[in-house]
């Protein structure tokens, strides 16, 4: 098995790999514009992500020492394939493979094989069988920060998550019922949505790391638990980053305590990832007051909500972003009989194949009403600016919900292997159904490792959007091939409604478009690293 001066002998090989891909690219971009070259600069973008996914792993096996024999096999395994598709081929998507010959890379890619060929060349398939074997023996790789505080808080909510998520999570699924009000409360009490605010606004005044643990642990009983979080966290940041000092007093300690659920108010309809073209306008009316017109969609937990923060153009000469600015739209809860009752706002639900717990909605403005204090900081044209500060927040908590559910779906393939018999014995000595779940325990070790170092990152201080944005793309792709290499495992009842693993196939697949699709994470990479006017 290979030593740490293998894997840092690897590492340093795949820096120099991914600096050669850097060099080609900014190259290309020279006489291109990136959008033109996207395959090559998202190609580079999750070579990128590849790299720095094995520092993360690398740092994680050194911190743990040689506690637990399962930590060497996952990193093994984690280096082999990785190293692996760099040098063959790197998915970017079901059918789209990043080839070194894409960037021109042959030499580069030859000398990092060469030096890579004690890590590369290994006996994998005794590896994926040993940690197969070791998992249905319930050995977990070491998942502990080394702070009684963190892994205290860890542990609380595991056991929260087990004892009122999991048991009811998939019932509530099928019905398409919102999280009861009563779980929401208990979610309260443990401090979920005041996490990152400060205390002296009555919040816990933690840090995104503390954020990640708790969404993924959420996200491990139920996405739709896990992200209910999200809409108080980008709430609060914008608050603390961007608010008076009246707004900051007024609505912090009422989203920290979870007596208001706000919800975020950005998308609108034919406008993606393109927030420049928001068209949903306000206007002042002699009082001060803002009067809202237009349109919005896909906005989650729009009923049930009390507080919206909402990107409007309040200048209509102004072009693009400079039009924009973000309101904190004050509105009544809706009810089962009456989904929106604030005058000048309609609304209809959008039926999902997954993420529900909070339900989408299709909103509807024309002149509903926001007091002249609603102006997030009191000045226009910031909304762009201060929804900005928040991307990389949400990208890392959005890291850690796909961390949760490629989790669960580990679990729920795990638990199935264990229990379905065929041929006299079960399924999970099958090499094809251990190799699934080895692997799948790797892409999660990965991008939960990726993910921390990304937290880690902005809880220092440091701007992390390349950071953020990686362990999002790595996240969502290690959600979604979990979950579908769990479900394959169930054969056909994992098709079957009443199984848990069809609901985290369907809500493992939002994960790479919500929060900026696959695509725009790999953009946000490529332009930050390759720089230039492109």
């Amino acid at each position: 098995m290979p030593n740490s001066s293998q894997y840092a002998k690897a590492l340093d090989a795949s820096r120099e790999y991914q600096a050669a891909a850097l060099a080609a690219l900014r190259a290309r971009l020279e006489t291109a514009h990136i959008d033109t070259e996207q395959r090559a600069a998202h190609g580079f973008a999750w070579v990128a992500t590849g790299v720095a996914a094995l520092e993360a792993v690398a740092g994680w096996l050194e911190s743990n020492g040689d506690v637990n024999p399962v930590d060497a096999m996952v990193a093994r395994l984690a280096f082999a394939e990785t190293i692996a598709q760099l040098v063959g081929g790197l998915p970017m998507g079901q059918n789209e493979l990043f080839r070194p010959a894409d960037l021109g890379l042959g030499d580069a890619v030859r000398t990092l094989a060469a030096g890579c060929a004690e890590v590369i060349y290994c006996d994998h398939a005794a590896t994926r069988a040993a940690l197969a074997k070791a998992l249905a023996e319930g050995q977990w790789p070491s998942e502990t920060f080394h702070d009684h505080d963190l892994d205290a808080i860890r542990e609380q909510y595991r056991r929260f998550t087990d004892g009122e998520i999991i048991p009811n999570a998939h019932k509530w699924h099928l019905a398409n019922e919102l999280i009861p009000d009563e779980t929401v409360a208990h979610m309260a009490e443990l401090g979920t949505f005041g996490v990152c605010i400060p205390e002296e606004f009555g919040g816990l005044g933690l840090g995104k790391l503390v954020m990640c643990l708790v969404t993924e642990e959420l996200s491990r009983g139920w996405i739709g638990a896990g992200s209910l979080g999200t809409r108080s966290e980008i709430a609060g940041e914008l608050i603390v980053l961007g608010g008076t000092a009246e707004q900051k007093s007024h609505w912090l300690p009422l989203i920290a305590s979870g007596e208001v659920l706000p919800t975020a108010v950005f998308t609108e309809p034919d406008v993606g990832s393109d927030l420049g073209s928001l068209q949903t306008r306000a206007v002042q009316d002699a009082s001060g007051d803002w009067a809202i017109y237009g349109a919005k969609t896909w906005i989650t937990h729009a009923s049930r909500s009390d507080l919206m923060t909402m990107l409007t153009r309040t200048l209509p000469d102004a072009k693009g972003y400079a039009g924009l600015s973000m309101l904190l739209v004050p509105k009544p809860r809706g009810t089962e009989g009456n989904l929106f009752p604030a005058e000048g706002m309609a609304g209809s639900e959008i039926e999902v194949l997954g993420y529900r717990g909070m339900r989408e909605y299709v909103l509807s403005f024309d002149g509903m009403l926001a007091p002249a204090k609603a102006l997030l900081g009191g000045e226009q044209g910031q909304g762009f600016k201060q929804l900005m500060r928040t991307f990389e927040g949400a990208r890392i908590q959005t890291a850690a919900r796909a961390v949760g559910v490629a989790r669960r779906a580990l679990e729920l393939g795990l638990d199935y292997a264990l229990n379905r018999k065929q041929f006299g014995k079960a399924i999970v000595n099958f090499p094809r159904v251990a190799d699934k779940l080895a692997m799948s325990l790797v892409d999660m070790v990965m991008a939960r490792e990726l993910t921390y170092a990304a937290a880690r990152t902005k809880d220092s201080g440091k701007r992390c959007d390349i950071e953020a944005g990686m362990a999002k793309l790595l996240g969502a792709r290690a959600a979604w091939s979990n979950a579908d290499a769990a479900l394959q495992i169930h054969g056909g009842n994992g098709y079957a409604l009443e199984f848990e693993i069809s609901r985290v196939l369907c809500d493992a697949r939002i994960l790479n478009i919500f929060e900026g699709a696959a695509e725009i994470q790999a953009q946000v990479i490529a332009k930050g690293m390759a720089g230039g006017p492109n």
